[in-house]
């Protein structure tokens, strides 16, 4: 089975292979019912979305307790490929989100759905990387070895912070002797307590530049991670949450799939106006909470020009943007991208203005 991206999303059943007919406008159509009613699962991200560093994002633990009343069926999505999803399971749960390791999609996972594709059960499998990818491929009847001695049938590599040279020597050695190479992620970095450290997509990099070879990607903006979540998940109607353009809603909206971005991660309200058409979600939320139970009003034409949502008015001018309005600040948001958003019949809005007044909104 494989995913057919329409570059939007509907509410309608999921149907691998086939491209849906109705689609829903990102935030332009918004929804008069909660997310939690319309659509059947959650694919939640983590960082920046259930958590920031150590602490839960306020409110998030009620928002996951919300929708499983609701009826709706949550799983937690990562790229990460170095946590087993106990780990993240265990991780979850103290902080207030409760979560079994069969609630958790790793891009290792991803990942070793596609090994599996491509090798014999029982094959060899060399790992540059570390106990999240033993344990998915163990999952699927695979064994992973660290040597390219060992006879390996494909190599798939994700971070592990005790990634070094000598193991990205063995994946290259491999590589090089053109093997299968799967990668659970691409992302260049990866957010540590003391900053952005070299993530999967860097080290990948040093085995692409040793070998001439680039790999499969399984995780998000890939559609395999996406194919796993709902193939776990049984989902009919998903509904993608993140905090990242580039990954969660491009992911998303590759997929055919609805996604809800909530600003409480790395995504600020500046980067939502000026994003890509690849880039822009469904939804938008200031967090998970609204996200899920509160309301996403619909930005119409206004009848004097320009766009409305709620109580705001925005209209492109040959300086940028008029922003005008008074209320929740979200639909001034939502107004402004929606006006941005439209296909060019007037010149396109000059982005210093446009990063002036969204940042006015105070979001």
């Amino acid at each position: 089975m494989t995913f057919r991206s329409t570059g939007a999303a509907d509410d309608g059943p999921v149907v691998l292979g086939r491209t849906r007919e109705r689609r829903v406008r990102p935030l332009r159509d918004g929804s008069a019912r909660p997310l939690t009613d319309r659509y059947d699962s959650a694919l939640l991200d983590l960082d920046g979305v259930l958590y920031i560093g150590g602490d839960a994002v306020p409110g998030a633990p009620e928002a996951v307790a919300a929708a499983r009343a609701a009826g709706m069926r949550v799983a937690f999505v990562t790229n990460n490929a170095s946590r087993t999803p106990d780990t993240v399971a265990d991780h979850l749960t103290s902080l207030g989100v409760p979560a079994t390791p069969a609630d958790v999609v790793t891009s290792a996972q991803a990942a070793a759905t596609l090994v599996a594709e491509v090798v014999p059960p029982g094959a060899a499998v060399l790992v540059v990387g570390g106990e999240g990818l033993d344990v998915a491929l163990a999952e699927r009847g695979l064994r992973p070895v660290r040597r390219a001695a060992d006879n390996p049938q494909a190599v798939v590599q994700g971070f592990a912070p005790d990634v070094g040279w000598r193991l990205l020597a063995e994946g290259a050695y491999a590589v090089r002797a053109g093997l299968p190479w799967i990668a659970s992620n691409l992302d260049v970095t990866v957010p540590t307590a003391d900053g952005f450290a070299p993530g999967n997509g860097a080290l990948v990099e040093v085995i692409a530049a040793a070998t001439g070879r680039r790999p499969v990607s399984a995780g998000k903006p890939e559609i395999p991670l996406h194919r796993e979540a709902v193939r776990r998940t049984g989902a009919l109607r998903p509904l993608v949450v993140g905090d990242r353009l580039d990954t969660d809603v491009e992911g998303a909206n590759r997929a055919g799939v609805a996604s809800l971005l909530v600003l409480t991660g790395v995504t600020t309200a500046v980067d939502l106006v000026l994003a890509e058409p690849a880039h822009r979600p469904t939804y938008v939320s200031a967090d998970l909470w609204s996200g899920l139970v509160g309301e996403h009003p619909p930005v119409r034409r206004h009848p004097d020009g320009g766009w409305t949502c709620g109580g705001w008015v925005c209209t492109v001018v040959p300086s940028g943007i008029a922003l005008v309005g008074t209320g929740e600040p979200l639909d001034g948001l939502r107004a402004a991208c929606v006006a941005c958003w439209q296909p060019d019949d007037v010149d396109r809005p000059d982005d210093g203005v446009v990063r002036e007044v969204v940042a006015g909104l105070g979001l």
